[in-house]
């Protein structure tokens, strides 16, 4: 099977199995997911769900939370993976967000990743998400799930994986598929025992046919 039957088959897949695909974060402006998305990183989204309720009750907008301090702010999100840190990038990112950008979160993303706390996967997810423009953000699960099933070939990085994902999924695929591998690799293809027995793409999966 070539890699671009592969993608074909994978994608068939999830276009009849997965038809509506979307990020398990709750939010309700660009605002307020970008705060999650932040939050979410090397945390699960089920923590930060938990978390941005109170949080975002309290800082509504980029002028409320760049009013407050990174102490305010820690003491809201100090159950979620790098408390400090994180509340130095939302309190930096509300501060530019006012500032530079009137309060108006942008879809480039370039300049989403001007904002602190913004790398590439989380201006792609917003880009995607958000704006819908085909950007495809590359977490852990895509990572491990795009080089486990024969997407990726020696991808090393982040970007590498996303340019080699791009390079075969359609483009107004690709706001979708960023989704489709998320869950695949959160339900099914999970890191350390894949749900090998029960995948629907596993006829199609590299890891699977060398068993």
């Amino acid at each position: 099977m070539t890699k671009k039957e592969r993608f074909e088959h994978i994608i068939e897949y999830f276009k009849k199995e997965r038809p509506i695909a979307e990020t398990e974060l709750d939010y309700g402006t660009p605002f307020e997911l970008l705060v999650a998305v932040i939050l979410s990183a090397q945390c699960t989204d089920k923590r930060v769900n938990i978390i941005t309720p109170a949080l975002l009750e309290r800082f509504p907008t980029a002028y409320e939370m760049a009013q407050s301090s990174v102490e305010e702010v820690f003491e809201y999100i100090k159950s979620c993976s790098y408390p400090n840190n994180k509340a130095k990038h939302l309190v930096g990112m509300s501060k530019m967000l006012f500032e530079d950008f009137n309060e108006i979160v942008p879809s480039d993303i370039d300049e989403l990743q001007k904002l602190p706390g913004v790398g590439r996967k989380t201006a792609n997810v917003i880009a995607s998400v958000v704006f819908d423009k085909p950007a495809l953000a590359v977490d852990t699960h895509v990572f491990r799930v795009s080089k486990r099933i024969g997407l990726t070939t020696n991808a090393k990085t982040p970007l590498e994986t996303e340019k080699q994902l791009v390079k075969y999924i359609p483009e107004d695929l690709i706001p979708i598929a960023h989704h489709w591998l998320i869950l695949h690799g959160r339900y099914v293809c999970i890191a350390r025992k894949p749900k090998c027995e029960t995948c629907g793409i596993a006829p199609y999966c590299k890891f699977f046919s060398n068993k």
